[in-house]
């Protein structure tokens, strides 16, 4: 059994989060090509079920723009936009993205220091080929600590008086 303390799990941390993004289990991205109205992309977004940003596509893949949570809530809802508009009228033109040979760290650093939630990848053509989510990472982490993850209390705070069993 492995060290479960605190500075044990600390250690090897850094070791995991120089791990290449391609170990990530990715889900594909909700795509739409330019032109594309801002009606449709909700549409998109709803059809999906993953409630996040729409990525802007040419017909080579290339990325071009992301539609993202923010720009949503931010300006759609509650707002006096014209649904009919296209992508382009709200989207974030030449987004930050890494590539599969990069870091976990890299990916969550941006996620910090550009409050990202979703970090596209793509290849050396600029032509996306999946996007790194949150939960993509926190999965990794949690599959990377299954035995501290098994081992913990259902309340961490709790204490258990004598040992469970005889």
């Amino acid at each position: 059994m492995s060290d479960l303390t605190e500075t044990a799990v600390a250690r090897r941390m850094p070791s995991i989060t120089e791990a290449r993004l391609r170990v990530l289990s990715r889900r594909q991205p909700v795509t739409v090509l330019p032109g594309t109205s801002l009606a449709e992309c909700l549409r998109a977004i709803q059809r999906s079920g993953t409630g996040d940003s729409v990525f802007v596509c040419d017909a080579s893949g290339r990325l071009v723009g992301v539609l993202t949570e923010r720009d949503i809530f931010g300006r759609i809802v509650g707002g006096t936009v014209d649904l009919s508009l296209p992508v382009e009228a709200l989207m974030t033109i030449e987004p930050k993205t890494l590539d599969l040979d990069q870091t976990i760290r890299d990916a969550i650093m941006l996620m910090r220091t550009g409050r990202y939630r979703n970090v596209p990848v793509v290849d050396a053509a600029g032509r996306l080929v999946g996007v790194v989510r949150q939960s993509d990472i926190i999965k990794y982490l949690a599959e990377s600590f299954p035995e501290e993850l098994l081992n913990l209390p259902p309340r961490p705070h709790q204490r258990m008086k004598e040992p469970e069993g005889a």
